[in-house]
């Protein structure tokens, strides 16, 4: 039995005793929660619904528990069901009912952990999005490995998910860009906020390998064949960078096609048609402090050349178009301004402002020996994607970058990442999974075959406590997608791969010498194996290889 359908065993349970009573079952919410104990002692699992409903319904809390707990236990699946403090019922559940568990498991497989309350959400989801003048630095990387993972969480919760990156290739950067290339080629110095590093010269070198006498063109003309074959040669190592880390994106999308397909036009022509644009001062005016803006933001300046938000504003639109009724955006800590602005332009343009959500990540600092790492020589001043795949590998990167919550900064630790112990997270878990599959190459050299038949054989307390872990997954996959934090994926891999290892030292799995092989033996493998899908999958879920030997 799962935390979900003790969750509806309860409800059930609890508007069975509310009816009785003659009491307002309107009160009773449409999930009960359960939880975890901190102590084994107090049982498998506790909640805490006579305090919630207690006083609304009119009954002493202690009463209500006392009534709630009688009928909790008169299930099948629970043995016991206690009460504790001001009104908490601690539940303890059969061994078969709590041991089908593993049988759910390998009967859904691959599967086990996905669900479809999403179902009606289609969401574009928008991360990376660096601009196309640099390999993906350290901030970058950090979303690529979330924002990957946190596609994959919602999906798994049945959402339809478009992964989109948006290549900024239009403005005053991009501009800088390519005067860096050609000054790069002319060996001249890097010209004033240009960018500078080996990727540079070698992008400079390869243009002017491919259009000979490009330095002697007319200023104009120079330039352009810089920026374009430039942009061209780093859109395409940054989309090759992204699929060697394991990020692929649906849809890539050029902020300078929202201009050459007329969309900025077409955006501009509706806002001024609804009067959420005005003129003022030779500008146009977007009015966004009528959408909970603080200020309204200049969309076309009174030299006639569109705002940043010009393009932004386009964009809105033409995801909706496209079919999507969600829009996240993964933005960098720099853009906390960009919240409000957004789902402003998104009420100005008739959308539901809630259909924008902006997720804002912080810093991300690399260390080795002690010591901050703050220089690439590639990128001349950043610590790029490159680097931290180079130092530690793909998976490594990956689990560090997504373990922890987006709103804090985190600290890489390069030693410890390549550390084969179990102070290094992500090596934890895949030996997990890896020693899972040595047994199982184990158990068929015995012979030994898993089976679920005699489940109510695992009945020590660690079994007990790893069975509760693997129910758990579903929940944790679902709680993620909800509040967007694939994190608590990587941290119940590390709860699960440590019930396991407890598991294994208390319980012995295979027969040794001349033993026979028995029922407990195969209902222990059974467990095993549940434990390996499970660990298979939440690694899958963050886009890290889970390893059948290390």
């Amino acid at each position: 039995m799962t935390p979900t359908e003790l969750a509806a065993l309860l409800r059930a349970a609890t508007l069975t005793v509310f009816t009785a009573h003659d009491l307002d079952v309107d009160l009773i919410p449409e999930t009960v929660v359960v939880e975890r104990p901190r102590s084994p002692e107090h049982g498998d699992y506790a909640t805490n619904i006579a305090l919630q409903l207690g006083k609304k319904a009119g009954v002493g809390p202690r009463e209500l528990a006392t009534w709630l707990a009688e009928a909790f236990a008169a299930d099948p699946g629970i043995e016991s069901a206690e009460i504790a403090g001001p009104g908490f019922v601690n539940l303890r559940l059969a061994a078969a009912a709590q041991n089908q568990t593993v049988a759910a498991v390998l009967s859904e497989r691959e599967t086990y952990g996905r669900g479809d309350e999403l179902a009606a959400l289609n969401v574009n989801l928008e991360f990376v999005s660096a601009n196309p003048t640099g390999p993906i630095h350290l901030g970058g990387t950090r979303w690529a490995a979330v924002g990957d993972a946190l596609g994959r969480v919602l999906a798994a919760r049945g959402a339809t998910v478009t992964r989109e990156y948006y290549f900024n290739d239009h403005g005053e950067q991009i501009n800088r860009f390519a005067q860096s290339l050609e000054a790069a080629a002319s060996n001249e110095p890097v010209p004033e906020n240009g960018y500078a590093g080996e990727y540079i010269t070698e992008i400079a070198q390869a243009v002017v390998a491919d259009h000979p006498g490009v330095l002697d063109l007319p200023e104009a003309e120079r330039l352009e064949t810089f920026r374009g074959d430039g942009v061209e040669r780093m859109f395409a190592h940054i989309k090759r960078t992204l699929a060697e880390f394991g990020t692929v994106f649906d849809v890539y999308t050029h902020e300078n096609s929202m201009f050459e397909r007329g969309l900025v036009d077409e955006a501009i022509a509706e806002l001024k048609a609804s009067d959420n644009l005005y003129e003022a001062d030779g500008a146009w005016w977007l009015r966004s402090s009528s959408y909970g803006d603080d200020k309204d933001r200049v969309v076309i300046k009174s030299d006639g050349n569109a705002a940043y938000i010009a393009g932004d504003i386009a964009y809105l639109k033409d995801k909706h178009d496209r079919g999507a009724n969600h829009l996240i955006y993964m933005l960098g800590a720099d853009h906390h301004g960009y919240v409000v602005r957004l789902k402003a332009a998104a009420a100005a343009l008739g959308y539901d402002p809630e259909s924008v959500e902006v997720l804002i990540g912080q810093m991300v600092n690399l260390v080795k020996d002690g010591k901050p790492v703050r220089m690439s020589k590639r990128a001349g001043t950043v610590i790029t994607l490159d680097d931290l795949v180079e130092a530690v590998g793909v998976d490594a990167a990956r689990y560090a970058l997504i373990r922890s919550s987006i709103d804090v900064n985190i600290d890489i630790d390069l030693d410890l990442l390549r550390k084969q112990s179990s102070d290094n997270p992500v090596y934890y878990v895949q030996y997990a999974h890896a020693r899972l599959a040595a047994l199982s190459r184990s158990a068929a050299e015995l012979g030994l075959v898993a089976s679920t038949e005699h489940l109510e054989l695992l009945a020590d307390e660690s079994e007990g406590d790893l069975i509760r872990t693997i129910g758990d997954y579903s929940e944790v996959v679902a709680t993620a997608a909800t509040l967007r934090e694939p994190h608590r994926v990587t941290r119940y891999l590390e709860s699960l791969a440590g019930a396991y290892h407890r598991f294994y030292a208390r319980c012995r799995v295979l027969p040794q010498g001349d033993e026979t092989p028995s029922d407990v033996h195969s209902a222990r493998l059974a467990l095993c194996e549940a434990t390996r899908q499970v660990l298979a999958n939440g690694l899958d879920l963050v886009g890290v290889s889970a390893p059948e030997r290390m």
